[in-house]
């Protein structure tokens, strides 16, 4: 897939893994979510291979971190998504979003996921709406699955 990057001032969106600061991502998503916590770092290796990754980066900071597990023609789920809170407040997760929105790899989609908790007004600007029929949907859900592997 080719690499796409967005700039906009000192700042930079690039879906190019090799620009990815994975430790950086580990220690965010690993100690300062809910979602994430605990996760170790060879699964978060393997799920950023496994993904079409948005780096979010101010100068060559990693700062923010977004990824898309998708088939490319018919779904996507959106997840581990994070600004850092010094950015916060910027603009960057509307321009993130709109970046992660207008991929051309992730248009005419029939559905796309996403589980929050958090920044739901941000996620219905672009379509976001909660589950219609909550009574359809299904999951197989391990939350302490990361606490069992170490």
């Amino acid at each position: 897939m080719k690499i796409k990057e967005a700039h906009k001032d000192d700042f930079t969106i690039s879906t190019d893994k090799a620009k990815l600061d994975v430790l950086s991502i580990h220690q965010y998503l690993a100690n300062e979510t809910d979602w994430a916590n605990n996760i170790p770092i060879h699964t978060l290796k393997m799920s950023i291979e496994n993904s079409l990754n948005f780096g979010l980066y101010h100068q060559s900071k990693q700062i923010g971190f977004a990824r898309v597990i998708s088939d490319f023609s018919t779904i996507a789920y959106l997840g581990d998504v994070y600004i850092l809170k010094e950015y916060r407040g910027k603009g960057l997760s509307k321009w993130l979003m709109s970046e992660i929105m207008e991929h051309p790899n992730l248009q005419g989609l029939r559905r796309w996921i996403l589980l929050t908790d958090t920044a739901e007004w941000l996620y219905r600007k672009f379509g976001f709406t909660q589950i219609p029929n909550p009574e359809l949907y299904m999951e197989k859900h391990n939350p302490s699955v990361y606490k069992l592997n170490q």
